[in-house]
């Protein structure tokens, strides 16, 4: 591709701006060399790399690069011989590292969302875990080598600091010394070339043995080595030299290993740049807003909403714009600052872009294709050196692109034919493109020659198009409209500013009738577009509340389903912990009624029983259902009937009738019920007790239509007061609900309570005789009271 035309494009900022998003020097170094791909093949296998890197940082984040350096040169150096230093082996160390890291990375991400063309890439990295381990533990963060590095060199240290102490030592004593401190200048230990000294006064030179190593720069202050550890600084100095010596094996050994993984870790680095590369790819794309672009090699694109790269993405405006289908020559028209040539620039930048495996800023669904070639002329091309005017510059770069084009390239031209007499200009203007036409190429042109718009209309697979213009603000509004040639508004904006109406009239009767019914129909054609646009806007907005609609409703049914599942699965386990519940009690319940059978044989008193089948009738799950009123199915109330009162949820006695009220007996209490919050359960309570047979069997037993009232009260173990209060309390209710005898359990005891009760039986209104319990009854320790 020239380069000169990717300037003109301004794809060399693209490259700058990717560039700043590669984490390494390696990825850098990629990115600065990307050129667009011609085969259809190669760029879609760039974008899929793109995409999957794209996807890999929305899961989980740009891959960890840090630590990764650009370690060829050392490689290089430890394949001839060269040592490395410590500096040099930690970056090995740290590139190995972080190799290792950015390839579990991306299996982690595999694992779960396939990555096939990065996982290849990165399964490729070998593993340097000894070589990275065998650094780390020679060589320390800062670079300094370690004394366990070797043994040697652990003993060289430990002589050091022995013979440093033994020599600090000395000094410290002579520096305590009176007769030493009047000499020194400070009271402190120094080094000098590597020997330690102390500072002593100028005018004591003479009287003060020693080496001199350095002076002052004023020269008052002499540092002195004295005599008494010159031998303890040789001894010294010899076993920093050993260290040295030491230190240049152990780099010297490590250097060979790293030599030994050195093709390895070359391909490492090509392996590591490629990541690099992509995934400096997808966080560009992740800044633009950008998408993966569909792409075909058959001279098609559509781009929808498309947008510059370059210019800030809250003010620019998007471009929609198809080529290569139903025509493949666009001729754009309009006056100037109305956006063309940042059309053009669009067109051609994000073409270039998808064929380097860049996403582009545009929405999904956008095509773009893989040409041979992209050329354009755009811009002021007049040279000052060359002499040459704007009009031959644009010519000179025309015919270069003439001779290079072919059925498979992009031409873009802007203002052509523009820089020489209209007449003449329009003219060449309509051959150049018939010529460019009749090869094949795709062409997106723009000129403010008129005669072009006629040309455009009546030649086939080529289309006008214009810059939108707001005549109310007089402002370019940069929207490209295909199919609608431009206007030149010229006596609009003339009579908006103001100019006389005269000259405007006489303005237009300067132009021929032929320009005027080509300018009335333009107009008349960007009326209908714009009136066909906002109709397209508002089915649009409709079109995309309804679709919210039936996203909201389908959530709101989705959530429906889940709640109801949640309801049926929570009753479901309710009615089985209920029904659990009941089976456990119930088997408790039968476990003594068995035991009791065991205990009396096979009878079993009646009141125990009893006392079992309400155990039973509890144990019962309990489902609370809604009474619900049968108005008009009732028949007619009258005194003695048994009612139901809704209010109250209460079993009754109707007293009395009275009109739209009864009186009811409830219980002790009587009260008025109206009519209406009543319901008929059975007739008088005299007929009622007329079918009612009492049993003689103590084993047989007769319940009433209410489970609620029990047929026995047991009051073993109250005092007689109370007993006769409970049993006054029974009878009512027992009378209430029909029962014709009941069991009254006072045990036997001393009799007192029996006798007690038995008295208030005599005379209670509601008992007609009474009784001692017969054998399985209970015998004397229950009373049975037959009822009236």
């Amino acid at each position: 591709m020239d380069s000169k035309i990717l300037t003109t494009l301004e794809y060399p900022k693209i490259i700058d701006k990717l560039t700043k998003h590669a984490s390494t020097s390696l990825g850098k170094s990629i990115a600065e060399a990307l050129q667009p791909e011609t085969k259809l093949e190669s760029v879609k296998a760039l974008l899929q790399v793109t995409d999957e890197a794209y996807a890999a940082d929305r899961l989980k984040g740009s891959a960890p690069f840090g630590g990764i350096v650009d370690i060829r040169p050392s490689l290089l150096r430890a394949r001839i011989g060269g040592t490395l230093n410590p500096g040099e082996l930690l970056d090995i160390a740290s590139t190995a590292r972080g190799g290792r890291r950015v390839k579990r990375h991306i299996e982690s991400i595999h694992d779960e969302h396939p990555l096939p063309m990065l996982s290849t890439t990165a399964s490729g990295l070998a593993e340097h875990k000894p070589l990275e381990d065998a650094i780390l533990d020679c060589i320390d963060e800062n670079g300094e080598v370690l004394d366990h590095a070797s043994p040697e060199l652990a003993s060289i240290r430990r002589e050091l600091r022995s013979g440093e102490g033994r020599i600090r030592e000395k000094l410290e004593n002579m520096i305590r010394s009176s007769s030493v401190q009047k000499m020194l200048q400070d009271t402190l230990i120094t080094l000098r070339n590597d020997r330690y000294v102390i500072p002593v006064k100028q005018e004591y030179r003479g009287s003060f043995g020693g080496i001199v190593h350095d002076q002052s720069g004023s020269g008052a202050t002499l540092f002195i080595e004295p005599e008494a550890i010159v031998a303890m600084n040789n001894k010294l100095r010899e076993t920093r030299a050993a260290e040295t010596r030491e230190i240049e094996k152990i780099l010297q050994k490590l250097t060979a290993q790293a030599a030994d993984h050195g093709e390895e870790l070359l391909i490492d680095l090509e392996l590591l740049a490629e990541l690099d590369f992509a995934f400096a790819k997808a966080r560009m794309a992740h800044e633009m807003k950008a998408t993966q672009p569909r792409m075909n090699d058959r001279g098609f694109l559509k781009l929808k909403r498309g947008r510059h790269p370059l210019i800030d993405k809250d003010k620019v405006v998007p471009l929609d714009v198809e080529l290569g289908n139903n025509y493949t020559a666009i001729i754009v028209t309009g006056p100037n600052t109305g956006g063309k040539t940042v059309s053009l620039k669009t067109v051609g930048l994000l073409s270039l872009m998808a064929m380097s495996g860049l996403f582009v800023p545009a929405e999904d669904g956008s095509q773009l294709c893989v040409f041979d070639a992209i050329y354009a002329d755009i811009g002021d091309e007049q040279s000052i050196e060359q002499s040459l005017s704007t009009f031959s510059s644009h010519l000179t770069n025309i015919i270069r692109i003439l001779g290079s084009m072919t059925a498979k390239s992009l031409v873009l031209l802007d203002e052509l034919g523009a820089g020489t007499d209209p007449a003449e200009g329009s003219a060449l203007a309509i051959a150049i493109l018939e010529h460019i036409h009749a090869r094949g190429s795709r062409i997106i042109a723009t000129t403010h020659y008129s005669e072009l718009k006629a040309y455009a209309y009546n030649r086939k697979s080529v289309i006008n198009a214009s810059m939108e213009f707001d005549i109310a603000t007089l402002s370019p509004t940069y929207r490209l409209l295909v199919g609608v040639p431009g206007r030149s508004n010229a006596f609009a904006i003339a009579e908006r500013l103001g100019l006389q109406r005269s000259i405007i009239d006489h303005a237009r009767g300067e132009v021929s009738e032929e320009d005027l019914r080509v300018e009335n129909m333009i107009a008349s054609l960007e009326e209908n577009r714009i009136s066909a646009e906002s109709e397209r806007q508002s089915a649009e907005a409709l079109r995309k509340q309804m679709e919210a609609q039936r996203a909201k409703h389908e959530e709101e049914r989705l959530r429906f389903e889940e709640q109801k599942e949640k309801l049926l699965l929570k009753a479901q386990e309710e009615a089985r912990e209920a029904v659990a519940k009941a089976k456990r009690e119930a088997e408790v319940i039968i476990a003594d009624l068995r035991k009791l059978a065991m205990e009396e044989g096979a009878s079993v008193k009646e009141h125990k029983l009893i006392e079992a089948k309400r155990k039973l009738d509890e144990a019962s799950p309990q489902v609370q259902t809604k009474k619900v009123k049968s108005a008009g199915k009732q028949g007619k109330i009258e005194p003695g009937d048994e009612v139901m009162v809704y209010s109250l949820n209460q079993k009754g006695s109707v007293l009395e009738v009275h009109g739209s009220d009864a009186t009811v007996q409830l219980g002790i209490l009587k009260m008025k019920v109206a009519l209406d919050d009543m319901e008929l359960l059975k007739p008088k309570a005299a007929d009622a007790a007329k079918a009612v047979q009492p049993k003689q069997s103590g084993a047989s037993l007769n319940r009433t239509r209410d489970d609620n009232v029990k047929m026995e009260l047991d009051l073993r173990g109250e005092s007689l007061e109370e007993a006769i209060m409970e049993v006054d309390r029974f009878l009512d209710e027992s009378f209430l609900s029909g029962f014709g005898q009941v069991y009254i359990i006072h045990g036997k005891g001393t009799g007192i309570l029996r006798t007690g009760i038995q008295q208030y039986l005599r005379k209670h209104t509601h008992v007609k005789s009474f009784r001692n319990g017969n054998y399985g009854e209970g015998g004397i320790g229950v009373t049975v009271a037959e009822l009236k």
